[in-house]
């Protein structure tokens, strides 16, 4: 009895140890969750399409074969690491945000669920060959960008002496940002009056401020919330009257004079990549962070003409593209 009691028992365990392993052999059932932390209002924007894209050149479904699960802290980035914190109680099996306060408040929240940063200014990781943690993606980290379009500003509007800075409040990075357009300026003999946002809804005032002080031209850094509100900020530049260079060209395609940096949507495909890396089993600290490598100049030339700014030919012949 004891013998065949033991043979049972023996029997019973080796069926659960092969049950075990035979489940542990099936593909994942559970479709992965993915979070997405933005300081912006909606995911309706050009930016979050391009990384959709990205997700369905590599194969998935949304809503079928992977999900998005969306924050937004509608420019107010205060509320971000509350959003966070959702993201990481619901779970997610990953998190991907695109602003360097978006990064900070992910990297806060969790030690453990990786994050993917679509585009950030900030050195969030602690090197961008070797991230290390749970973070890595991509960055527009370039301190000197704001010092090239402030010579671009000037070499199409040579007579131009006072400049306007429109930095949010929100960004971290701004001093950093401001610090390298003041060591432009003066190189280029301008002076500089910067104004912050704390509320796009503040927007107008602070446009008013600027012509106020006797601004003559605009300069507006890299920002995922101004980005978020560029139509806005773009029709009050034309309200005043006011020659503007920005730091991507969806705003010369909104309408604005002067553009230049990299391409911002080509960075949210490439974030799609780091995402199915990451799903498919690569650590994140084994996924160095990109950098941005090409640039575009554009030029808005309808709007130049708007504002009787006659471009240089030489300016000119240094677009990537001229929008007629």
């Amino acid at each position: 009895m004891k013998r065949r009691f033991v043979a049972c028992m023996t029997g019973l365990v080796l069926s659960i140890l092969i049950a075990l392993l035979a489940a542990e052999a099936q593909p994942r059932s559970t479709v992965p969750r993915i979070g997405i932390l933005t300081p912006a209002a909606e995911a309706s924007t050009p930016l979050w399409e391009a990384f959709r894209h990205g997700l369905r050149d590599l194969g998935y479904v949304e809503g079928t074969t992977i999900v998005l699960e969306y924050r937004f802290a509608a420019g107010q980035n205060e509320r971000l690491p509350v959003l966070a914190a959702e993201l990481v109680q619901l779970p997610v099996d990953l998190i991907v945000t695109n602003s360097g306060a978006g990064a900070h408040a992910a990297k806060d929240a969790t030690t453990t669920i990786p994050i993917v940063m679509a585009t950030s200014g900030d050195l969030v990781v602690a090197s961008l060959a070797r991230p290390g943690g749970n973070i890595t993606g991509l960055t527009l980290m370039a301190p000197d960008l704001g010092g090239k379009r402030l010579e671009l500003l000037k070499e199409a509007l040579p007579h131009v002496s006072r400049v306007a800075v429109l930095q949010n409040a929100g960004d971290p990075r701004r001093q950093d940002a401001l610090r390298e357009i003041e060591a432009a300026a003066r190189v280029l003999g301008l002076q500089l009056h910067t104004l912050t946002v704390r509320h796009p809804d503040e927007l107008a005032s602070v446009f008013a401020a600027m012509t106020s002080e006797g601004a003559e031209a605009l300069l507006v850094p890299g920002d995922a919330v101004l980005w978020d509100h560029r139509t806005r900020v773009v029709a009050l530049a034309a309200q005043y009257h006011l020659p503007a260079v920005y730091d991507a060209r969806e705003y010369a395609d909104a309408g604005g004079l002067m553009t230049y940096g990299p391409s911002v949507p080509d960075s949210y495909r490439r974030a799609a990549v780091y995402v199915d890396k990451i799903l498919k089993g690569t650590k994140p600290a084994d996924l160095p962070v990109e950098r941005p490598v090409k640039f575009e100049f554009v030029i808005n030339l309808k709007t130049a003409k708007a504002l009787g700014v006659t471009i240089p030919p030489a300016l000119l012949f240094q677009a990537d593209e001229v929008i007629q």
